[in-house]
């Protein structure tokens, strides 16, 4: 009996330290910087010089607004209900994408399967203590993440490149063309985030669907 009782009080610590030692973030507000390289190394420097990229998270909801000099978007989207919006401002145009389940999926399909390979590496970014992890896209593409291995996001559909990275990433990469795009969490906030703040607007836009936007692509590329 008093071995039972030994065993129990051991594994119970050990559930009690594991607990503390893990944080799940289910709310809260996070802020990463942007850099953007170029392998031509333009004369003008960065265009992206000062851009940001905010997340905010409240249960199953999800908004990420990307600010830089070229303009703005944002995109939301409610996980639970399989509803979202991609709202985009250039130029003094202001367009609404309507997106469903299905539409998402579409829209995330590079990371389909994305699966990270973990590294012995490991840094200190921002303040946290951060391991090193690599994966290759279906395009063929590379992603370098260093994340926080004790801290998780609840909502996993936030951003479907981490969907299977078992931490908070803290800082990444990635090349697009010969552009190479650079994250660095600048700042994380697990205030109450208002539930208004995942609304979708009611007036203002040029509104159309998913395949309404795709086909036009697919238009004006012909």
């Amino acid at each position: 009996m008093k071995i039972i009782t030994v065993a129990g009080i051991i594994l119970m610590t050990f559930l009690s330290f594991f607990s503390y030692a893990q944080k799940t973030i289910s709310e809260g507000t996070i802020t990463y910087s942007i850099t953007s390289q170029s392998e031509n190394k333009l004369p003008q420097g960065d265009p992206l010089a000062g851009a940001t990229s905010t997340i905010y998270l409240k249960g199953s909801l999800s908004r990420t607004d990307m600010s830089s000099p070229l303009g703005k978007e944002t995109t939301i989207y409610d996980e639970k209900n399989g509803l979202g919006i991609i709202l985009k401002e250039y130029s003094g145009q202001k367009l609404m994408i309507t997106l469903t389940r299905d539409n998402w999926i579409s829209q995330n399909k590079k990371f389909e399967g994305i699966a990270f390979e973990i590294t012995s590496e490991r840094k200190i970014v921002a303040g946290y203590n951060c391991t090193k992890a690599t994966a290759i896209l279906k395009d063929g593409s590379a992603m370098t993440v260093y994340f926080a291995p004790d801290i998780n996001i609840n909502n996993k559909e936030y951003n479907q490149a981490f969907k299977n990275l078992q931490g908070l990433p803290v800082q990444y990469e990635f090349k697009s063309g010969k552009m190479k795009f650079i994250y660095v969490l600048a700042t994380a906030d697990l205030g109450a985030v208002p539930v208004a703040k995942f609304d979708f607007p009611k007036s203002g836009y040029r509104v159309m669907t998913y395949d309404e936007n795709h086909q036009g692509k697919k238009e004006q590329n012909n």
